[in-house]
Formats: C-alpha cells, sequence, structure tokens
C-alpha cells in the first residue's frame, strides 16, 4: 500500500538530519539551504510493541515481519516558491504526490547553524510556507474556475457545476490567507469533487519541533508559540498534532547497536520512547493507516489497511486471489490472544469469530482468511 508523508520545512530546520534517523537511506546534507536536490524515500519500519509480544507466544521460523509507512524528504523552500524562487517548482511538484505532510520547524537557538531567514522564529516560518502552498492552490483553483464554467455553461455538465461551487469556497478560503483544509464540505459528493483538484493545503498535516537537547522532553518557548498558533487547526477531522523530538538527539540514538543501550540512553535523559517512534506512528495515523496481523508457526506479520475497510479488501492487501475468492475471515482480538496464550486456546474458549464480507476491520485483529480461487 504505497503511501507517502513528505518532511517540508524551510532550509536548515533538521529535516534531512531527521529523516536519516527514520531512514537507512542516508540523504547527502550540509548546513547550507537547498542540500536535499531529489526528494528521498526511505521506506520505515512502523514500530509495533503488539509484534513483539505475538513473537513469544508463536516462535515463528520465519520471524517477525513489521509494516512499513514510506517518507519522503524534500527539497527546503523558500518564501517565492510559488512564483518559482529557489527550488520552488520542484518543491510544490514533489509534494503534490504526496499524500500528508510532516511539517518540521525549527524550534532551536545555534549560532552555527544558518536561518534562511536570519532568526529564528518557528510561527513565521510555519506562515511563510502556508502562504507560498496558498498561492499556489489559489493558482490552480482559478484556473479550474475558468474551466468548470465553460463546461457547466456549454453543456450542463452536472459535475462541474458541483466541482464549481466546491472550488468558490475554496477560492474565498485561500484569498483571506487560509489552508483548504479550513473548508468543511457537505456531503460525500462535495468531498468526491474535492479530491480531484489535488491541492497542497488540503493534505493532511502534523507539526514537528525541533528542539536543542535540554527541550526533548518538556519543550520550549518557541514549541508553546507554535501550539499557540495551530490552536484549533484540523487535519482528518482531528486537531492537528504537534511532536516535540531533537533531531540531534534522535542521530545519536540511531547509532547506537542495540535495543537495550538505547533504551538506556531514553532513559538517561528522560523518555520513555524515541521521537522518531512516535513520529512514525504519528505518521501512519495520520494517513488514517490502521494493521491487522497474522500469527502463526511459520511467521508473525503486520499488514496496513486504509482505515474503513473491509474483510475481503484486507483479504486482498495479502494476495489479490484471497479477496477475489474470498469466503469468510476468522478473527481474533489481540487482548484474547495473548491473555489466552495462542489460537488453539482461544478456538475452545470460543474467542476465535467468524466474519463474513461486511465485517469492518479493526486495528489490531489477528486474522485468517478462506477463500477458493
Amino acid at each position: 500500500m504505497s503511501l507517502q508523508c513528505g518532511i517540508v520545512g524551510l532550509p536548515n530546520v533538521g529535516k534531512s538530519t531527521l529523516f536519516n534517523c527514520l531512514s537507512n537511506a542516508k540523504a547527502q546534507s550540509a548546513n547550507f539551504p537547498f542540500c536535499t536536490i531529489e526528494p528521498n524515500v526511505g521506506v520505515i519500519t512502523v514500530p509495533d510493541e503488539r509484534l513483539i509480544k505475538l513473537g513469544e507466544i508463536c516462535r515463528p521460523e520465519r520471524g517477525v515481519i513489521p509494516t512499513t509507512v514510506e517518507i519522503v524528504d524534500i527539497a527546503g523552500l523558500v518564501k517565492g516558491a510559488s512564483k518559482g524562487e529557489g527550488l520552488g517548482n520542484k518543491f510544490l511538484a514533489n509534494i503534490r504526490e504526496t499524500d500528508a505532510i510532516i511539517h518540521v520547524l525549527r524550534c532551536f537557538d545555534d549560532e552555527n547553524v544558518v536561518h534562511v531567514d536570519g532568526s529564528v522564529n518557528p510561527v513565521r516560518d510555519k506562515e511563510i510556507i502556508d502562504a507560498e502552498l496558498q498561492l499556489k492552490d489559489l493558482e490552480t483553483v482559478e484556473s479550474r474556475i475558468l474551466k468548470c464554467e465553460k463546461a457547466a455553461k456549454a453543456g450542463g455538465d452536472k459535475f462541474a457545476k458541483l466541482q464549481l461551487e466546491v472550488l468558490l469556497r475554496y477560492r474565498e478560503a485561500l484569498s483571506q490567507g487560509k489552508n483548504a483544509r479550513t473548508v468543511e464540505l457537505e456531503n460525500k459528493e462535495q468531498e468526491a469533487a474535492a479530491k480531484d483538484l489535488f491541492l497542497l493545503t488540503n493534505k493532511p498535516v502534523m507539526y514537528v519541533c525541533n528542539v536543542d537537547e535540554g527541550s526533548a522532553v518538556t519543550g520550549n518557548a518557541y514549541v508553546e508559540q507554535v501550539r499557540e498558533a495551530v490552536k484549533g487547526e484540523m487535519a482528518n477531522g482531528e486537531e492537528v498534532n504537534v511532536l516535540v523530538l531533537a533531531a540531534k538527539i534522535e542521530s545519536e540514538i540511531a547509532e547506537l547497536e542495540s535495543y537495550e543501550e538505547r533504551q538506556m540512553f531514553l532513559g538517561e535523559i528522560g523518555l520513555e520512547e524515541s521521537g522518531v517512534n512516535r513520529l512514525i506512528k504519528a505518521a501512519y495515523a495520520l494517513l488514517k493507516l490502521r494493521t491487522f496481523l497474522t500469527a502463526g508457526s511459520d511467521e508473525v506479520r503486520a499488514w496496513t489497511f486504509r482505515e474503513g475497510m473491509k474483510a475481503p479488501q484486507c483479504a486482498g492487501v495479502i494476495h489479490t486471489d484471497f479477496e477475489r475468492g474470498f469466503i469468510r475471515a476468522e478473527v481474533i482480538k489481540y487482548d484474547d490472544f495473548v491473555a489466552l496464550g495462542g489460537e488453539a486456546q482461544c478456538r475452545a474458549a470460543g474467542k476465535l469469530g467468524i466474519e463474513g464480507k461486511d465485517y469492518l476491520v479493526q486495528d489490531g485483529d489477528i486474522m485468517h482468511f478462506l477463500f477458493n480461487v
């Protein structure tokens, strides 16, 4: 399931450092603007503590296989990008291809790291990127309005009329300096018309405050400014997530060899979990992704599905034949599997459910699909 989160931000806010912590694909980074020219794509393992417990119970021959999410490091943007300044056109084209945005904001002081605008101000930085994306979206909307008006008048195109209504609402919001995601659509028809527009500011977003080492646990004044600035901003129907981490610390953690060493390091600085792990989980959730599991003596494995998918669609995640010939699904809840100690015990206790084509798969379901082709 190829869905991507794009890491965006002004130059020198720590995007590439963070990306390198997330991925084995090492970006060529340096301490000056535009060091990332081509978007770097990393396939990132999604941390899931449930797999460890299932592995202990099943002791699978082929081991434990986690699921993944794609993260893209995109070139830094500067003021004027919507008009092609810096690497603006390339940046905007790359971000259009992603499904959600991880917006990195610099929330640390360091005279050795140049800021493209000469001073540290994360709220201003956020507003610069918002404005550039809004201007590009406004350009897109104006162009589409002209086309829809012609189509609606010429042939009485119902979809064109519907999309025109949506476009006019977007134009009003964007003209006021608001993101497209702030526009509340009235029904599924309008939502379908909006999806076809691929607006940059309609993508779900989360904010990552890159802080100094001393602020990794509690944040700092810069972080509070960001939280105040984004208060009430929504993404995927929920208030936007503001995540605090120190990319410099995360790079040190990434160099440690063992899990035990990493946990000891985290404990020493007062963290229960690394910022990278929290970011990956948050990015996965931002994309509206969920996980179902398969567990047996051969392997324990996590599989990604979109929230709201039914059993046959999830079967198709494993193999298209499973969906095509779907008969039923056997479902065990994770908590029951762990509490009772395995599949056989769950069957004996009546904790294995038989589900049909209309079953909405839940995060953490342990699935076994029966099919015939």
